[in-house]
């Protein structure tokens, strides 16, 4: 299945050199560019990409405010591309940032948002980042995701109703899963760590994530740290 993607940075060679990059994989199709966020929410509705290349910081309107009218629009048009089951489709955003630590990709992360990039990664680590959320994952394998989600949450706690009680829908070996997800294992490593089949641990982050309605690894990750299912720092 093709990619579409859309990418939106103020920079117009930025936007030029990724697309060019991009749009030379047999399975990914650049549909679209913008120069800010106001425009990336108009070539999105047109364009219905399946992952957004998104800049954090731009004029008009930056890549986080971007990100969240996207990923949580307050009403879906009827020209909205729909899934088999009528689901409303939502892009995967991916954040692009020139700093390792900003405290926009913390918001972007809670956003919704399925990760980061900095700017100046190596080519194949860009097209290999738009393939995983492509494909329902999260970018947190890099040390620096998890260094910086730790802080998130460890300095920026959300709002929420006691996500503890949130917890309390997972069954036991959900809740330990979830406990190596927001560790940073992969799928591979919790299945070893767990002595399970990577398809059983497959399964379970499915459920997870339906269970405690999340997007995706990313959101999971937030939701374990502020729930205190982790704690920052912890190994």
């Amino acid at each position: 299945m093709t990619i579409r993607v859309l990418v939106v940075d103020d920079q117009a060679m930025v936007r030029a050199g990724f697309a060019a990059l991009l749009g030379a994989q047999s399975d990914i199709d650049v549909v679209g560019d913008a120069a800010d966020g106001r425009q990336a929410l108009e070539v999105s509705g047109r364009t219905h990409p399946d992952v957004v290349l998104m800049d954090v910081r731009m004029p008009e309107m930056d890549g986080l405010e971007a990100a969240r009218r996207l990923l949580d629009p307050p009403s879906s048009p009827p020209s909205a591309r729909r899934g088999p089951s009528g689901v409303v489709h939502r892009p995967r955003v991916l954040m692009l940032t020139t700093f390792d630590v900003d405290d926009y990709v913390y918001e972007a992360l809670r956003a919704g948002a399925s990760g980061f990039l900095l700017k100046d990664a190596p080519p194949a680590d860009l097209i290999a980042a738009v393939r995983v959320v492509a494909a329902g994952d999260a970018l947190l394998a890099p040390s620096v995701t998890r260094r910086l989600i730790a802080d998130f949450a460890r300095h920026r706690p959300a709002p929420r109703r006691d996500p503890r009680l949130r917890l309390n829908g997972l069954t036991p070996r959900e809740t330990e899963v979830l406990e190596l997800i927001a560790r940073g294992l992969s799928n591979q490593e919790i299945a070893a760590h767990l002595v399970l089949a990577e398809q059983t641990v497959k399964t379970h982050i499915g459920r997870i994530l339906a269970k405690l309605d999340l997007r995706d690894r990313a959101q999971a990750v937030v939701l374990a740290y502020e729930s205190g299912l982790v704690q920052p720092g912890a190994q």
